[in-house]
């Protein structure tokens, strides 16, 4: 089963045991009433911080009625932002334990903490920091005498009401009003149902009738034996309430979809007639088109069962569609990938990209590795290096907590890989490397110090870091040690071992593994400079630098995938090479790999690199587009405080992922950034297999954070990755295209709002979607407001007081005086963030 937990693990004793921890700790104060408040601070005015540094400070009280002593405790906490090691403040110390991991410990002078007391600590975050989700997370104490031990402590976090930049004209960091959301929100109206768009993403061409077929009862589903789990789908799709009998007939089939060459295109023909016929070019196009289907069909509980007389003929745009979930970062349980893989499903996403592994988690079991599932799979406090991951993210002390520890069971992964090969999605299970991979570095070398120990001969058989390695390094996570070294044999070793075991799972579950993603990312700067291992294994083949080093690296590690008939995937960097021009880094296609079949996962589009997948694809490889400013759903969608996510690449809101166009990246840059820029080729067309939105998980511990940052943008993701190119995207005429492109945004956002995520509510697929903010505007003496998808239910007060599922509907202008507050509510009543607005 998923998430589990060894055995042999012991859960960390209560607060209520401390007295047995001995008389030193039993005099103390119990942490569990030691109260811990982050506070993110406004720069003060005529104060000059460094470029991007924001002012915090932590408050600690003592509630309990023991002393917390000068001395003999350190009390730990995470966050995914840098804090200044060695900062000072009332006595306290901040030191940095690894990667994300600080503590606070008491330096010389502090004098303890008497019952009733509190303290600050005051420092500023190297970077800008007003985010809740990116503030220091999971603190808990552990006191000297009782070294094994960490308790939670009562932790809060007060926000900044509003951003470091309201009144920045330009800034993305700028506060968002329900002003600005209202005039955003203002380029879409409100459509009857009669023209809302029936299908999404939107087929390739759809033809309507003049009638309608009545749905009087379950369809009689005719299909071969080969299409056993389209009929199952088929069948699901009809309301019990139906009667078994009287229904129209329901038709399956493998054919041919005339004009279509794409295995996955279907047509769907609704004739009040004769029924319903779905043929596909494959199994997979006959599942699209009941997805399609699925669309059509009346809204649980509807008065009129019917549907329109139609014909579709559809297929994809790009053959690969994709969604990444990082699992490593924080745990997911099965249950909830299982549900994923039904969305990507019902939204026709094919590829499901599985981040398996990173510096902070190992969560697939390897046959004979048990260490990196004992080790690799856990994180929690322990005072003895090798036992486990240190916390991260949040996950405090406790070894059972279920996002910083777990793992899938070899069981696990086998159903994993059927239920998506069933749905026609294929599993690309990514193994991290050479940086990113800490957590079986860890693993690896706890497995050669036991077994050294016990005199084993074999015991570096598998050993990733060279132990004499004196590399000077930081990771893009703070991390030292978290890198795979090249410059061992046993790394090789290691990669062979994991790579036969994941193909041998494939086989098993009966879906072949085509592609493993073998990582590539961020490798830091500075590792292997300063590891003999390395050293000499540069000599030995003729390697001058670590470039070259990089390159003998991939060219092992391609050879043991295709040893087991797979080919390469990776991040960008594998096809990329780090070189320098006038001075400054840069990077440029690396022709070593043109000719090994590699895909680029291309997710790097920041400034001065905007067109590095272009440049890929022109030079010969084939890439995925992932990138960052448009599709990484772990952004924040907006600068406000209240908003869920990070934002070091962007800020994303639903626009934001609907607007992408694969072909030409920069199409709503300015001129001069354009300047100089690569376009793509036809060539390079060709080289492009899709694209793909990424959810990295540092700031999502739990079902419900994945749902409010995946949907509704996976909705706008398999737009761009079905459809062809809209035409507001490749007409010239500016004034034209914004027409166009208010029509069609108009159409795609009614959708949402009257019926795609209705149907979510109302089908029980439990699914905590974002429900954004409403936007409001006085206009005279009354209030306008409206909601970005036109269809929402949006409740107001008047009288101050926060609106409820049974506050009055907003059914036009609200005429009332006050303070007016206003939410949209989805068909179950659950409530998305309030706006206000003074109406005087």
């Amino acid at each position: 089963m998923a998430a589990i937990l060894l055995a042999a693990l012991v859960a960390l004793p209560a607060p209520t045991v401390l007295a047995a921890q001995g008389a030193a700790v039993a005099s103390v104060a119990n942490p569990a009433r030691l109260e811990l408040r982050w506070e993110m601070q406004r720069q003060p005015a005529g104060l000059q911080l460094p470029q991007g540094g924001s002012p915090a400070r932590f408050t600690l009280t003592n509630k309990d009625n023991a002393p917390l002593p000068a001395s003999g405790w350190s009390l730990y906490l995470s966050g995914i932002d840098r804090m200044p090691a060695g900062a000072q403040s009332n006595g306290l110390v901040l030191e940095e334990v690894a990667g994300s991991l600080f503590r606070l410990r008491p330096g010389p002078d502090f004098k303890g903490l008497a019952p009733g007391q509190t303290l600050e600590f005051a420092y500023r975050h190297r970077d800008s920091v007003f985010m809740p989700s990116r503030s220091p997370a999971g603190p808990y104490l552990v006191y000297d005498a009782a070294p094994d031990m960490g308790v939670p402590l009562p932790y809060t976090v007060t926000p900044l009401k509003e951003p470091p930049q309201r009144g920045k004209v330009g800034s993305p960091h700028s506060a968002v009003t329900p002003e600005d959301t209202y005039w955003r929100n203002a380029r879409a109206e409100l459509l009857p149902a009669s023209k809302v768009p029936p299908v999404l993403p939107t087929p390739l061409a759809l033809q309507t009738g003049a009638g309608r077929l009545v749905l009087a009862g379950r369809p009689v589903i005719k299909a071969s034996a080969t299409l056993a789990n389209e009929t199952a789908l088929a069948g699901s799709l009809f309301p019990s309430s139906l009667p078994a009998g009287g229904g129209p007939a329901l038709r399956l089939s493998v054919g041919t979809v005339e004009g279509q060459d794409s295995p996955e295109a279907y047509r769907l023909t609704i004739d009040a007639r004769s029924g319903i016929d779905i043929v596909g070019n494959s199994a997979a196009g006959v599942a699209h088109g009941l997805q399609s289907l699925r669309d059509l069909m009346p809204l649980p509980g509807a008065a009129d069962p019917s549907l329109p007389e139609l014909t579709i003929v559809d297929a994809p745009r790009f053959g690969y569609r994709g969604f990444m979930l990082d699992v490593a970062r924080n745990f997911q349980s099965k249950e909830t990938v299982l549900k994923w893989l039904d969305l990507m499903a019902r939204f026709k996403l094919n590829k499901f990209h599985f981040h398996l592994t990173d510096d902070e988690g190992w969560r697939i079991e390897i046959a004979g590795l048990p260490e990196l599932t004992t080790i690799g799979a856990v994180r929690g406090h322990s005072a003895k290096p090798g036992v486990r991951l240190q916390p991260a993210y949040g996950s405090g002390p406790d070894p059972r907590d279920p996002a910083g520890s777990g793992y899938y069971s070899r069981a696990d992964y086998l159903e994993i890989l059927r239920y998506a090969a069933a749905r026609h999605i294929e599993v690309i299970p990514e193994i991290e490397m050479p940086g990113h991979a800490r957590a079986a570095v860890q693993a690896m070398e706890s497995r050669y110090h036991r077994l050294k120990s016990a005199g084993s001969r074999d015991a570096a058989r598998y050993l990733l870091n060279d132990l004499e390695d004196r590399s000077d390094y930081l990771s893009a996570q703070y991390f030292k040690d978290n890198v795979i070294n090249p410059g061992l044999e046993s790394s090789y070793t290691f990669i062979e071992h994991v790579v036969r075991e994941m193909a041998a799972l494939h086989r098993e579950a009966g879906v072949p593994l085509k592609t493993i993603h073998m990582g590539g990312d961020e490798l830091a700067n500075g590792a292997w400079e300063k590891s003999p291992a390395s050293e000499a294994w540069k000599r030995k083949h003729g390697l001058e630098s670590s470039a070259d080093l990089w390159d003998y690296f991939y060219e092992r590690v391609d050879a043991i995938v295709r040893k087991h008939g797979m080919f390469t995937s990776g991040w960008e960097e594998l096809a990329a090479r780090k070189t320098r021009l006038d001075g400054a880094s840069k990077l440029i296609p690396n022709p070593r790999f043109t000719r090994n079949g590699f895909t680029a996962y291309v997710w790097n589009n920041t400034v001065g690199l905007e067109d590095l997948a272009y440049r890929l694809a022109n030079s010969g490889y084939d890439i995925v587009l992932t990138p960052v400013t448009r599709m990484y759903f772990d952004m924040a969608h907006n600068a406000n405080p209240e908003e869920h996510g990070v934002n070091w690449g962007a800020y994303v809101e639903l626009d934001t992922v609907y607007d992408f166009i694969p072909f030409d990246i920069m199409k709503d840059a300015p001129d001069a950034a354009r300047a100089g820029k690569d376009r793509l080729t036809d060539y390079g067309k060709r080289r492009v297999r899709g694209i793909q939105a990424n959810l990295f998980a540092e700031t999502a511990r739990d079902p419900a954070r994945l749902d409010y940052l995946v949907m509704p943008r996976m909705v706008a993701l398999a737009e761009r990755a079905w459809a062809a190119d809209p035409a507001w995207a490749t007409t010239l005429d500016q004034n034209k295209a914004a027409v166009l492109h208010r029509d069609d945004w108009t159409g795609f956002v009614n959708a949402l709002g009257q019926r795609v995520l209705p149907r979510l509510d109302l089908d029980g697929s439990n699914v905590a979607y974002r429900i954004a903010p409403p936007g409001l505007v006085l206009d005279g003496g009354r209030v306008l407001a409206n909601h970005v998808l036109p269809g929402m239910v949006l409740r107001y007060t008047s009288d101050g007081s926060e609106p409820t599922a049974a506050s009055s509907v907003v059914s036009g202008p609200i005429l009332e005086r006050g303070m007016i507050r206003v939410a949209a509510f989805d068909r179950q009543g659950r409530r998305g963030p309030v706006a206000a607005i003074e109406s005087p």
